[in-house]
Formats: C-alpha cells, sequence, structure tokens
C-alpha cells in the first residue's frame, strides 16, 4: 500500500511551498491535513493530480488533501522521507482544529458552536456505548427478558448511567474546554444533580440561597446549564486564583469559586440553560410537525454541503438534547443524514458499474464501501460526485425522495449513534414504535434505488471524460 503513495511522498512537500511553509501536518480518517504560512504557494490543482488524491479544499485556513481510508499509509511515509514528527491523528467530522483568530458576528458564533463542541465531543463514546446498551434492553423487552431479573437491572444501571451523570461528564470536559479546573467543573455538575436536591425538586421543595429563590428544574441528562455554568466559572476561578495570596491560593480559589457557583448554577445559569434545551427541542418539534416530509427531504437533498462546510458539528448538541432529556428521540437530522451518506456511496457504485475507466471504476467501489458502511462520504463526494457533478444531482435527487419518504413514515432514531451509515440502522428500534426500523430501512432502500437510478441516467462516461 506504501508504495502506492511513493510520488506522492516525493512531492507533496514541494507543492505545499516546501517544509519551512509547513506550520503543522496531521492527519484525520480520510485527509491530510497542511496548516501552512503563505496559502497563496500551495499548488492545489498539481496536488489533485498526484495518484492517490482524491481531491482537496481549504477548510477553517487549513488545507485538507482528500486520500480515503490509508491515509495513515500516506502520512507515515511522507513524514519519513521529509522529517516531520508523527502527529496523533484528529477527528473528521467535527473538525476541531482552531482556525486563525476572527472578529464579527460569525466569529463570535463560532466560538460559541466551539465551546459546545470542545465540551460534549469527548463524550461521544460514552453516549454511544450507553446507547447501545438501552438498544440491547429494548431488544430484550421485545424477547421476553422480566425487567426484574439481575441482568436486566444491571444493563439498565449502565444504559442509564451515560445520560443521568451527563452534568459530571460534561462539567470535566467543558471546565478544561474553557480553562477551569476540571475536578470544579465535575463538583458544579455534581451540585446540579444532586440528590437531594432532585429529590426536593420532585417533591416541589422551594429552595432558596441567602434568600434568592432557586427555580425548581431537574437537571439529570442535561446539556446546556453545566456548559454555561463552565464558561462563566472559568474568568471566576482565575480572577480568584491571581487575587488570593500565594499561600492561600490552594484553598481559596476553589473555596470561593464554588461559593460564588452555588447562586449562579442554581438561580441563574441553571434555568437560563434549561430554558434553552427545552426550546429548542420545542421549535425542532415544531419545526418537524409543521414542515414533515419537506423538511426531512430538504435537509437529506442539502446534508452534503452541510458536512463540506463543516457545519454538521454543530448540531451535536441538538442531537445530544433531543437523546438524552427529551422527547428522547430524533426525527429529522438524523434520518436525513443516514440518507444522504448512503447515497453518496450508492452515487458513485453507480458511476463504478456505468464507467469503462479502470481506476475510476476502482475508486467508485472503494469510496462506495466507505459512504454506506463507515458514513465516511469526503472520499466518495471529491473523488466522484462533485468531481463529475451529476452524481452529485443524482444522490441529491434520490437522499429527497428518500427523506420525503422516511418524513411521511415518521422514521426516527432512539439513541446516539456513531456511524451515519447502514451500521446505525439498529438505532431505530422502538418498543413504543415496533415498524420504526422497517420504516427507515424502507426509506434507504428507496432513496438508494432512486439514487441509483438518477445518477444512471444523469451520468455519462463520455462527457465526464472529455
Amino acid at each position: 500500500m506504501a508504495q502506492k503513495y511513493q510520488e506522492l511522498s516525493d512531492k507533496i512537500v514541494g507543492l505545499v511551498g516546501g517544509k519551512a511553509n509547513v506550520q503543522f501536518f496531521t492527519h484525520c480518517v480520510t485527509r491530510l491535513r497542511f496548516n501552512v504560512k503563505d496559502e497563496s504557494a500551495v499548488k492545489k490543482d498539481e496536488i489533485e493530480k498526484l495518484p492517490g488524491v482524491l481531491g482537496s479544499q481549504w477548510q477553517n485556513g487549513q488545507y485538507q488533501i482528500i486520500i480515503g481510508q490509508a491515509v495513515n499509509d500516506a502520512y507515515r511515509l511522507i513524514c519519513e522521507k521529509n522529517g516531520f514528527a508523527v502527529e496523533k491523528s484528529v477527528d473528521e467530522k467535527l473538525d476541531d482544529e482552531k482556525p486563525a483568530q476572527k472578529k464579527g458576528v460569525k466569529a463570535v458564533i463560532d466560538k460559541i458552536f466551539d465551546g459546545i463542541s470542545g465540551s460534549l465531543t469527548p463524550l461521544i463514546p460514552a453516549l454511544i456505548g450507553c446507547g447501545m446498551i438501552k438498544v440491547i434492553l429494548i431488544l430484550m423487552d421485545m424477547a421476553g427478558v422480566p425487567a426484574d431479573s439481575g441482568t436486566y437491572q444491571l444493563l439498565t444501571f449502565a444504559g442509564d448511567a451515560g445520560f443521568y451523570f451527563l452534568p459530571i461528564m460534561i462539567g470535566a470536559f467543558a471546565a478544561k474546554k474553557f480553562g477551569a479546573n476540571p475536578a470544579l467543573g465535575m463538583v458544579i455538575g455534581g451540585l446540579l444533580i444532586y440528590p437531594s436536591f432532585a429529590s426536593g425538586v420532585s417533591d416541589g421543595t422551594a429552595f432558596n440561597f441567602l434568600g434568592i429563590p432557586v427555580y425548581g428544574v431537574g437537571y439529570s441528562s442535561t446539556i446546556f446549564p453545566i456548559i454555561l455554568c463552565c464558561a462563566v466559572m472559568a474568568p471566576i476561578e482565575k480572577f480568584f486564583a491571581k487575587h488570593s495570596p500565594d499561600i492561600l491560593r490552594s484553598v481559596l480559589e476553589p473555596l470561593l469559586t464554588i461559593i460564588v457557583m452555588i447562586p449562579l448554577a442554581y438561580c441563574v445559569l441553571g434555568p437560563i440553560g434549561s430554558f434553552l434545551g427545552t426550546y429548542l427541542s420545542t421549535f425542532v418539534l415544531w419545526l418537524y410537525n409543521t414542515l414533515g416530509f419537506i423538511g426531512v427531504a430538504a435537509f437529506a437533498a442539502v446534508m452534503p454541503f452541510v458536512i463540506m462546510t463543516g457545519m454538521h458539528g454543530a448540531f451535536v448538541p441538538y442531537l445530544m438534547q433531543m437523546l438524552t432529556v427529551d422527547p428522547l428521540y430524533e426525527p429529522i437530522f438524523f434520518p436525513a443524514l443516514i440518507i444522504s451518506n448512503i447515497d453518496q456511496g450508492i452515487a458513485a457504485l453507480a458511476v463504478a458499474l456505468k464507467t469503462k475507466d479502470t481506476n475510476l471504476k476502482s475508486t467508485g467501489f472503494s469510496t462506495a464501501v466507505t459512504a454506506v458502511v463507515a458514513g465516511v462520504t469526503e472520499p466518495a463526494m471529491y473523488a466522484i460526485n462533485l468531481k463529475y457533478k451529476t452524481p452529485m444531482y443524482g444522490a441529491m435527487i434520490g437522499s429527497a425522495i428518500g427523506g420525503c419518504v422516511a418524513g411521511l413514515l415518521k422514521t426516527a432514531i432512539y439513541a446516539f449513534a456513531g456511524a451515519s451509515s447502514v451500521i446505525a440502522l439498529p438505532l431505530f428500534v422502538s418498543a413504543d414504535k415496533p415498524n420504526n426500523l422497517l420504516f427507515m430501512v424502507i426509506s434507504v432502500l428507496v432513496g438508494a434505488v432512486a439514487t441509483f437510478a438518477a445518477t444512471w441516467v444523469l451520468y455519462k462516461p463520455e462527457a465526464a471524460n472529455k
């Protein structure tokens, strides 16, 4: 495999302006990623002609070269030949790399989303695992396993733990993201779900702090309250760290930070965060009930461009709110995402079957598998669908049709998914809606057939090769 990237490793550094022009070099699941000093020195057109390169793009001030699933082989060969240090791979989908500092409204919005995503991203593996346990429990219910059996109860504890204790877990990562002490973030998260407070809220107890009334709401499984608390706590902790005498700092810094945060968390920030989460899910459900199948269809059609801009990462807090707090299912974004990702692969597959170009055929088959099975669509999009345009049109048409069917059948995902592909289909299993999985499978198949047919008609190998 490394032999395939010999020419790439020999020429790539020169084509990005030389080693002196490279500030940082890493990779993700499918792309080589270069941070360069002078963007004008990068010869994009020549790079895209190199063997093994499927396409390239600028994103967040970073030059990204799409290689595919074997990107690690190319990366290590380039590092070895050019004397780069081998860096840890980064997340493909959430693009956590920080762009150069910008000003304006967009910069503020980007910073907010970056803070939210940075607080939540490390938790995704835990939520995926706990979500799959909940799927297992649903299947056990369907199989008639008694709910009072020891195995069922322990699995329930494990499935619920990842969601019930979200404020504590998010508290650690949010505090770290905003520059505060992670342990203090966990303490504030613990305050929000302390058992006596939670039971008091359920019983209607009227709490107060120095006469300031506390809004009675439960915070277990919530997201926004603890993120808000940590964002505010960070500058407070820094203030006390700066103004505390060195000899007493280890005591005063955490003590005063917690004391200040108690009324802020219970009386101000917690309620604001709770309202944000509640109204977000209420708005989405209103939108879904108003637009119905049209909304899912439209989302599925434009999803490739949402992914290309990196905006799909901004939906992580929305997904977590919908799947962990209320209403415990998500009917628009994820059904549309899965349909769109699979259809990107199906469009590439149609091109592979129709073309007589051996290299294009091989690329089409490999990128189709990557999109359909792994949910990584960039290789298919950049190497085939966007490059030849008509396959992208076919995928958008098919995705719109598949999304329309999903919306009409009211499909929804019931647990957090790691892969947005066929692998995620089991998460559509629902005890309350037994046909949900079947309806989603039908939607995916309809979208795939429509995509294949549209791409087969629209794609002309002769015209594409001119």
